[in-house]
């Protein structure tokens, strides 16, 4: 049985409550899925400033989930913030859903493109295909210009958006399958598969697989080197919650 908190670093609560829906569909029997966002921060993350806002809260959560004795953490952003730090605090493997996505639109397709919200939020999920090493397969990253909280305003008209914008990477970009850039997009693969006829990746379902996958292994974050647990150390002023402690 494995213990996975999914993290939505933003704190708009009907948005987490979409991403643990999208998470227990796919979960196996006997994984606990515990979804949960923070209680300070921004309401949607669609810049740089956002996601660095978002990352201490987010930290938080997840240092709160190893207290508890939480096997393994999903961070629910596509921007993947906090990622690597998270994956100091934490024993058990910490996936980001822009990482999972990707990767395994990379098992399935030889090219993949990105469709996300704003334009430009572009530019972070190009730095991350780099970081990533999926420069080969993504073929390009698409916005369809919607605000993230409008993903949940039926009359948005954000679906049909979403779908012209995979309409044309299939026909512009010759992409064989469709990585969703956003949390909230995970209640949309379903019926954008069924539209489009390629397979469509959401990386909160993709990362709880491989969350999955990873605690079944048995393997746990590296403690030697740089993911080492953070040193105590004073913080002050606002921060001092955020000290690390031995």
């Amino acid at each position: 049985m494995a213990r996975i908190m999914v993290i939505n670093p933003n704190t708009t609560a009907s948005m987490t409550e979409t991403i643990a829906e999208a998470a227990r569909s796919v979960a196996a029997p006997g994984t606990e899925i515990i979804a949960t966002n923070p209680a300070d921060g921004p309401v949607s993350i669609e810049n740089h400033y956002d996601e660095a806002m978002s990352a201490a809260a987010m930290l938080q959560e997840v240092r709160r989930g190893e207290a508890e004795g939480y096997d393994a953490f999903v961070i629910a952003c596509f921007g993947d913030p906090g990622l690597i730090a998270a994956r100091e605090v934490a024993t058990g493997p910490v996936i980001g859903i822009a990482e999972a996505a990707m990767h395994a639109a990379s098992f399935i397709a030889t090219k993949f493109s990105v469709v996300t919200t704003l334009t430009r939020t572009c530019i972070i999920a190009e730095h991350l295909v780099r970081n990533y090493g999926m420069d080969h397969f993504c073929a390009r990253i698409r916005a369809c210009d919607v605000p993230v909280l409008e993903l949940e305003n039926e009359e948005s008209g954000a679906y049909q958006l979403i779908r012209e914008e995979c309409l044309k990477a299939i026909a512009e970009d010759g992409a064989g399958a469709i990585v969703l850039g956003c949390g909230g997009m995970a209640d949309l693969t379903a019926k954008l598969q069924a539209d489009i006829g390629i397979p469509v990746i959401d990386g909160v379902t993709a990362a709880v697989k491989l969350a999955e996958a990873l605690v079944g292994l048995g393997l746990k974050t590296s403690k030697r080197g740089d993911l080492d647990y953070p040193g105590p150390k004073k913080y002050t002023g606002a921060f001092s919650q955020y000290a690390p402690k031995s």
